[in-house]
């Protein structure tokens, strides 16, 4: 599978924040779904993966190709849909087609009007009357005018509502069904992920947790509910992390079938979405932080 992006060790440090030696895989043809809390890395991943800013250490490629010789090259085959207001808000989205495509030696008028049209946007008025659902669409129209290959989205779906985050999943499942595109969803809104996603990629405070494909997922990963007197320092080795209360415990495991074995019949054993797989891993972390500090 050919490798759309890859970050390779790659550190940037700010006032507070760093993050650590981060490697990153995208290959194309697939939708690669970023998932984190707010504040660990995931725009700062992509301001680099844009080259809006540079790694203090380590080594950032987009189609094979480094942004020191080949930026305009690359910045041609991408898309990006932001989650904040990035046109000139006293423009009309017509206006503003007018100004972006200057830039794109692909872009399509064609395909724009299509897109207009799909997303029902109004052509000439301000694009500041917009709502927040119209801005998105207008952002996601311009991305896909140019043939984007690849298609890079931070936080997309923040603030929308369902019929509209909906709609929006349906366009990218469209979007991909030729293989020649590529989707790197970076959200922390990760039920929009798990109908999409082949992918996954989990970063915590700046450090890569894991990249799994979504099928490897459902297949390794489980929660498991059981009664407190279960628990010991040998059986809480099974676990991610743990969350007790007084009915018992939940807990997150990435080995399924070992812990069938260990409790059999004793445990309830349930298939675990990628918000409690998020929970349960940050959990585990900070347990680990608390129990070592």
């Amino acid at each position: 599978m050919e490798p759309v992006v890859e970050l390779n060790n790659v550190s940037k440090s700010f006032k507070g924040f760093t993050l650590k030696d981060f490697s990153l895989t995208v290959r194309k043809g697939f939708v690669h779904g970023f998932i984190g809390g707010n504040g660990v890395g995931k725009s700062t991943t992509i301001k680099l993966i844009m080259n809006l800013l540079e790694p203090d250490r380590g080594e950032v490629s987009v189609f094979g190709l480094s942004y020191k010789d080949h930026e305009k090259e690359i910045k041609q085959r991408i898309g990006f849909v932001y989650d904040e207001f990035v046109f000139y808000e006293h423009l009309s989205l017509a206006e503003m087609k007018d100004i972006v495509k200057r830039a794109y030696k692909t872009w399509d008028d064609d395909l724009f009007y299509e897109y207009v049209n799909t997303f029902q946007l109004p052509l000439k008025k301000p694009m500041k009357t917009f709502s927040k659902g119209m801005m998105m669409k207008a952002s996601l129209t311009i991305a896909l005018s140019h043939h984007a290959e690849l298609i890079i989205m931070d936080e997309p779906t923040s603030g929308l509502d369902p019929i509209f985050r909906r709609e929006l999943l349906e366009v990218l499942r469209s979007l991909m069904e030729d293989g020649g595109k590529t989707i790197f969803f970076s959200t922390h809104i990760t039920t929009d992920l798990d109908s999409i996603a082949d992918y996954i990629t989990f970063i915590h405070n700046g450090e890569h947790i894991f990249t799994k494909d979504l099928f490897e997922m459902n297949e390794d990963y489980a929660l498991v509910k059981g009664e407190l007197e279960l628990l010991d320092e040998e059986t809480e080795q099974e676990f991610i992390g743990i969350q007790r209360n007084s009915f018992g415990f939940v807990a997150l495991t990435d080995h399924k079938e070992r812990v069938e074995d260990v409790f059999g019949d004793t445990v309830l054993i349930e298939e675990p979405s990628l918000e409690d797989i998020m929970f349960y891993t940050k959990k585990g972390a900070a347990d680990y932080v608390q129990l070592n500090s």
